[in-house]
């Protein structure tokens, strides 16, 4: 193990995962980090995906699950050694299962400096209403 590797400390790192999934080869994938928060009207997932642009961003919404996959198509400049990198190439991939609990023809994404943004509206089947008592 080099110096480098030594002092900074492995724990942060994200584990790299070499999966395929359906009909595609992604080649090693990483989970990104995300965040989920609910309303009564909709869900909202926040995801970090540095170094990915719309152009490389693929988001689909099925009846049940909602999966993202994120390309980064940076390369390092031939004059450059790299020393240490926080992150790797590998492709980001999240899949969320949600159990018809999201109208998918209402979701909206915004990819903004390296975060996606989902509104998730909920299905209506599941939203709160108040009963009345006769």
């Amino acid at each position: 193990m080099n110096l480098i590797h030594s002092l900074i400390p492995a724990f942060n790192r994200a584990p790299v995962v070499s999966q395929g999934h359906r009909d595609e080869d992604l080649g090693p994938t990483v989970q990104p980090h995300y965040e989920i928060k609910e309303t009564d009207e909709a869900f909202g997932l926040t995801v970090t995906l540095p170094g990915v642009t719309k152009a490389d961003l693929e988001i689909t919404a099925e009846a049940d699950s909602i999966r993202i996959v994120g390309k980064r198509s940076w390369s390092r400049p031939q004059d450059w050694t790299v020393l240490y990198r926080e992150t790797s190439d590998a492709t980001y991939l999240l899949e969320l299962d949600h159990e018809n609990a999201v109208d998918t023809d209402k979701v909206h994404a915004e990819l903004r400096d390296g975060v996606l943004r989902l509104s998730l509206p909920k299905a209506e089947a599941i939203k709160p209403r108040r009963i009345e008592v006769a």
